[in-house]
C-alpha cells in the first residue's frame, strides 16, 4: 500500500516557486505606482511650441557647427573639393 504525503501545502517549495512569478509583478506594479505618483513629469510652464522651436535651433547649431568637418572629411574621401555655400 502507498503512503500518502501529509504535509501542508506550503512546505513545498514548488508552490513558492509558482507563487514567486505573480507575487514579483505585484510588487513591480506597486512600485511604479509609488514612483509615478511621488515624481510627476514637469510641466513645461512656457509655450511647448516655442520650447520645441528652441530645440530645434540649439539641434541646428550643433548640425552647422560639424559642416566644415564634414566638408574636409568627404574631400579627403573622395578628392573632389566643396563647392562654397552662398548664403543670401
Amino acid at each position: 500500500m502507498q503512503e500518502l504525503d501529509t504535509k501542508a501545502w506550503w512546505r513545498y517549495g514548488y508552490v513558492w516557486f509558482l507563487i514567486a512569478g505573480p507575487l514579483l509583478v505585484v510588487i513591480a506594479g506597486v512600485i511604479t505606482a509609488y514612483i509615478a505618483v511621488h515624481s510627476p513629469d514637469p510641466v513645461i510652464d512656457k509655450d511647448y511650441y516655442q520650447h520645441g522651436l528652441d530645440i530645434n535651433k540649439t539641434l541646428k547649431a550643433q548640425q552647422d557647427s560639424l559642416a566644415p568637418a564634414i566638408q574636409a572629411r568627404n574631400h579627403a574621401a573622395t578628392g573632389v573639393t566643396p563647392m562654397p555655400n552662398k548664403q543670401p
